[in-house]
C-alpha cells in the first residue's frame, strides 16, 4: 500500500469515525460537513473528494457493513445457523458504535430496510416449501417472517445495550432458524 493510499485510508477511517460520534450527539439534520470537517481534522475539500454529501456518507457506512456481513455469509456452507450466527453478532459487538447509532438514530429506516433484503437473501435458499413442516406455505411469507423477526431481535439486542451475552443470543437464534429449516 503506498503513502498515498494509507493517508487516504486514514483521511475515510476519521471522517467515518467523526460522523458516527457526532450521530451520537446530535441528530443526522443538525450535522453539517463542517462538523464532520472539524471532528475528523480534515478540510471539507477532503470530504467531498470522497463523498458527495453527509446522505452519500451515511449511505457509504451502511452498505460497507451490509457487505461485510454478506462476507460474513459467504464462509464454510456447512455451517450450523448457531455458527453463522455468532459470527454475525460477533460482528455487532465489534461494531457496536456504529450500531447502536443508526438503530437509535435517523439511519435507522434506511439500516434496516438494507438489513432485511440481507437477512431475507441470506435465508431464501433455506426455505423449502416443498416439504417438511413448511410444506404448503407461502415462501415470501416465511422469509418476510423471519427476515423482520431477525431484524428486531438484533434491533433490541443492540439498542438494549447488548443485554445478553453475544453467544447466548447467536445461539438461540440459530437454533429458533434450525428447528424451522
Amino acid at each position: 500500500m503506498s503513502k498515498v493510499d494509507r493517508r487516504v485510508q486514514k483521511s475515510q477511517e476519521a471522517i467515518k469515525n467523526a460522523f458516527i460520534a457526532l450521530m451520537s450527539e446530535k441528530s443526522f439534520d443538525h450535522i453539517t460537513i463542517q462538523d464532520i470537517s472539524d471532528r475528523a481534522n480534515v478540510g471539507r475539500r477532503t470530504i467531498y473528494d470522497h463523498y458527495m454529501d453527509k446522505f452519500d456518507l451515511l449511505d457509504k457506512l451502511i452498505e460497507e457493513h451490509i457487505n461485510e456481513l454478506r462476507k460474513l455469509c459467504k464462509t464454510p456452507a456447512d455451517m450450523t445457523f448457531v455458527e453463522g450466527n455468532l459470527m454475525w453478532f460477533e460482528y455487532f459487538e465489534r461494531n457496536s458504535s456504529f450500531f447502536s447509532i443508526m438503530l437509535a438514530s435517523k439511519g435507522a429506516p434506511t439500516f434496516r430496510t438494507h438489513f432485511l433484503k440481507l437477512v431475507i437473501e441470506e435465508l431464501e435458499d433455506e426455505v423449502d416449501v416443498t416439504k417438511g413442516i413448511n410444506q404448503g406455505l407461502s415462501k415470501d411469507l416465511i422469509l418476510k417472517f423471519f427476515g423482520a423477526a431477525i431484524v428486531e431481535i438484533v434491533t433490541v439486542w443492540i439498542t438494549n445495550g447488548f443485554s445478553e451475552p453475544t453467544q447466548v443470543v447467536a445461539e438461540q437464534v440459530g437454533i429458533l432458524l434450525d428447528r424451522n429449516f
